[in-house]
């Protein structure tokens, strides 16, 4: 059984000093933490992947295509493979769990 805590992965991800720590993967799935800090930016690109973020704790805003929404802990946001997205108007400090299906290409 793999089980993790969320305590203990952000404990892992700060040890390391990244802004994702991926803590799963197998050929259908992957799965990680994204932080992105209170008024930072969000740098990533379109994912060859479908993707659902699960904030975990912050409050911001993310952008998927030209649609704008606010994001705060127990939101969950479904984005489409090549898909334009970022999060931005970073209020708090944002943690989120990061599914990617299948699991997120090494390119």
């Amino acid at each position: 059984m793999n089980a993790f805590e969320i305590s203990q992965l952000i404990i892992e991800q700060q040890r390391l000093g990244g802004s994702y720590l991926e803590f799963l993967r197998v050929p259908t799935l992957s799965v990680g933490l994204y932080n992105l800090p209170a008024g930072g930016v969000d740098p990533q690109q379109p994912h060859a992947e479908d993707e659902v973020y699960y904030v975990v704790e912050g409050r911001g805003y993310i952008r998927v295509e030209a649609e704008d929404r606010p994001v705060e802990p127990g939101t969950i946001v479904f984005v489409a493979a090549n898909v334009e997205h970022h999060f931005h108007s970073i209020r708090e400090d944002l943690k989120i769990l990061v599914f990617f299906a299948p699991a997120e290409s090494d390119r």
